[in-house]
């Protein structure tokens, strides 16, 4: 405890052990002053020194010492560690002053600690310079070192909360501000932190920031959050960048509102100045809504009929009339495989058909939300007969299920504070441990995992017993959640029911505000939040006032998805073309237009199927099997493989990748089964060849409402009629040529 002791007072306690006689009149003064001043005085002194806790460790993660790349990461940089960003105190004091025989502090000599050494390069440093002489952080830490290298104490004051200066506000086009980050702690006291903090923008080509906190913002409207970190605190500030020409309010209040979406999406564009496109035509609103409700394309006879319809309410008619067909549950069920659906060859074939089944029916109940997640997160059973329990044999311990049920039911992503504080949030492991615990009496009977085959059954069970300790201090730690109040856990129940009635709450938020946004980004190409499994403060909403009105609306309609599904496809954003106008060329996150799509790789399989009339056999399927119906993603299909479908053998196997390649383009014109589909003599083509009374024009209608679900303009019908009239060319080649030739164009690949 010496070190912990101001040097004065040391000093003093010298002094006293002198005899008087031989003291001076100002070292008689210190003594008496020592002896009348009150130990609490004493005390408030020493904390106003600098400590480990509150003053060391930020200039470290200020300068990424502790970050990934450097002394962070696993492992450390040659021989010296420390804990990413700083969030194991103990460790990295222990690093820094005992660690190889203390050899990193020079005490006798500040100066010369090899801590400074290297941090000045004064001495080789792989990291480089990250330290001036002249600097405060310089000096803070020759004063450490001086007083001792003391550490905090728990009558410290503590680090409460971080603020910004000043006030959010919105910047103009290329304007600069400098912001402070000030420090606010448990005495009441504060200081400006701004140099020891680490800042990041959310979008940097809309505002960036400097090391220093400086802002610039760039030519383009948007909006842009930036973090501070300071000692694992964060604070946001959010800015605004409008355009510079204005826009009358008249003209908002002139626009559609079909429902409180509008109302939502609209105010946000006029804080911005900017202007929604124009919306579309029935034939574009009747593909993408077919595409986004049952994904598929409406047939030729489907699409000419909604055309003709000129009822004034034709289209909510349709929304109803989609959110009944059977192919919903198919496409729905087909999404939440991506994010459920393991490996076969990891937990059996049996069990993932098992998985996909009850997914499917679970979406032709049209199941609330609330109670599909209590089905599947508190799932007990055989592996065969309930296909929820499915995901607890693939993913066996705790820390696996819990990271799982996080990102899809909370969109927070734990992954991070398994192994050390959350880089973004607050979530540490203990945080992370402690949920997880939800899951510890998870039990197992039967067949375990023997991949590659795995074919046996097993029974998930609710275990008598179970723990899970935290992995540093060996702790166990009970069942807790990341924020709110913990539902108790009564004798004999299962932990996961407490651990649902806290997840499906009304008061919580982030469980009903993830649903709604993974629904919305699949509709509209972007979430709200993006990407849609990562709600944070540092990640926050391009409109929260339309994040927090769907929710609202999701709740009172009892988590009914086809209800939310209505109040969306029925709003006039829905129905926006994806054309820009003068004002809104780039958005790509205000939803001011529509953002095109590139068509899932089972929809387009399908819609190749319907339009040349000749389905394809899959493996393991029934001979008119569906694409859309496929219940394992180890069915052999080059078409799939080529248009991104999840990977099976990555884990999870949920990633689809969105972007066109050239590998998609060659299939779609070289490929020999798309040919033969095309050739067939028991497909359209040949149909409508040999139809003679079918005339020229005829066929063309026919043939653009199957692919494209609109008819041709005056161009392009004057462009391809002459096709006809050669004299070397059949009528039969004719029409399969104008086939593939539409396929083969992004009006069809993509949903417009």
């Amino acid at each position: 405890m010496c070190h912990r002791i101001p040097m004065i007072l040391r000093m003093s306690f010298l002094m006293l052990s002198q005899p008087i006689k031989q003291l001076s009149v100002a070292g008689l003064l210190l003594v008496v002053w020592a002896v009348i001043t009150p130990t609490s005085l004493l005390l408030a002194e020493t904390n106003q020194r600098e400590t480990f806790e509150l003053d060391i460790e930020p200039i470290l993660t200020a300068n990424g010492c502790n970050s990934g790349p450097c002394h962070g990461k696993s492992g450390g940089q040659n021989g010296f560690a420390l804990s990413l960003f700083g969030f194991d105190p103990d460790f990295d004091y222990q690093a820094i002053v005992h660690a190889s025989r203390g050899r990193r502090i020079f005490a006798a000599s500040p100066d010369n600690s090899l801590l400074l050494l290297k941090g000045t390069a004064m001495v080789p440093h792989g990291g480089g310079k990250k330290l001036e002489k002249e600097s405060e952080d310089y000096r803070k830490l020759i004063r450490w070192i001086e007083n001792g290298f003391p550490r905090s104490t728990p009558d410290d004051r503590t680090l409460q909360k971080i603020t910004f200066e000043p006030e959010p506000h919105s910047l103009a086009a290329e304007a600069t501000e400098n912001l402070h980050v000030i420090a606010h702690y448990s005495d009441g006291s504060t200081r400006e932190v701004t140099s020891n903090c680490s800042f990041q923008s959310n979008e940097p080509a809309i505002v960036s920031v400097s090391k220093q906190g400086e802002l610039k913002a760039g030519k383009l409207p948007g909006e842009a959050t930036i973090m501070a970190r300071y000692m694992g605190t964060i604070a946001t500030w959010s800015t605004a960048i409008p355009r510079a020409e204005q826009v009358s309010p008249d003209t908002y209040a002139a626009l559609p509102v079909n429902n409180f979406i509008d109302t939502a999406v609209w105010n946000k564009l006029k804080q911005l100045n900017i202007l929604p496109s124009e919306p579309v035509g029935d034939a574009t609103f009747q593909r993408r809504v077919f595409l986004d409700v049952i994904g598929r394309l409406p047939t030729a006879a489907e699409a000419k009929q909604f055309l003709e319809d000129a009822t004034p309410n034709k289209r909510i008619v349709l929304i109803d009339q989609l959110l009944e067909r059977p192919e919903y549950a198919d496409y729905w069920a087909n999404k939440w495989a991506d994010l459920l659906r393991p490996n076969p060859y990891r937990v059996g074939i049996k069990a993932t058909l098992s998985l996909d089944s009850w997914l499917r029916d679970v979406f032709r109940e049209n199941l609330p939300y609330d109670e599909f997640a209590k089905r599947l997160i508190t799932a007990r059973g055989s592996t065969w007969r309930n296909g929820a329990v499915t995901v607890f044999r693939d993913r066996r311990s705790p820390d696996e299920v819990v990271t799982m049920m996080s990102q899809l039911f909370l969109g927070i992503r734990l992954d991070c504070a398994k192994c050390h504080q959350h880089p973004f949030e607050v979530y540490g492991q203990k945080d992370f441990y402690s949920l997880a615990a939800y899951f510890s009496r998870v039990g197992y009977k039967g067949t375990g995992l023997s991949p590659p085959i795995s074919g046996g059954e097993e029974i998930v069970t609710v275990a008598a017993r179970g723990e899970v300790r935290h992995p540093r201090t060996g702790e166990q730690l009970a069942p807790a959640p990341l924020f709110g109040n913990a539902v108790p856990i009564k004798e004999d129940m299962d932990p996961r029911v407490a651990f649902v009635d806290w997840l499906t709450s009304p008061d919580n938020a982030y469980f009903h505000q993830v649903a709604v946004n993974r629904l919305w980004a699949d509709l509209f190409g972007v979430g709200i939040v993006d990407p849609v499994d990562d709600l944070r403060a540092t990640n926050p909403p391009s409109n929260p006032e339309l994040l927090n009105a769907l929710a609202q609306q999701f709740r009172q309609d009892g988590l009914n998805q086809k209800k939310l599904l209505r109040w969306i496809l029925s709003s006039h954003v829905y129905s926006l073309s994806s054309l820009p106008n003068s004002t809104n060329a780039g958005d790509n996150r205000n939803f001011s237009r529509h953002y095109r799509q590139r068509l899932r790789a089972e929809v387009l399989a399908d819609a190749i199927c319907d339009i040349t009339e000749v389905p394809t056999h899959f493996q393991g399927m029934p001979e008119d099997g569906r694409a859309m119906a496929i219940w394992t993603h180890r069915t052999e299909s080059d078409f799939l493989d080529a248009f991104s479908r999840p990977d099976p053998n990555q884990d999870p196997p949920c990633e689809r990748m969105v972007e066109a390649t050239v590998v998609q383009a060659l299939h779609l014109m070289n490929a020999n089964k798309l040919q033969e589909k095309l050739s067939s003599d028991s497909g359209r083509a040949a149909r409508l060849a040999a139809a003679m009374e079918l005339t020229p024009e005829i066929l063309i209608d026919e043939i653009y409402l199957s692919i494209y679900s609109r008819l041709p303009t005056a161009e392009e019908k004057m462009t391809i009629l002459p096709e006809f009239s050669v004299a070397d060319r059949s009528r039969r080649q004719v029409v399969e040529d104008l086939m593939w030739s539409l396929i083969n164009t992004p009006e069809f690949i993509y949903k417009d």
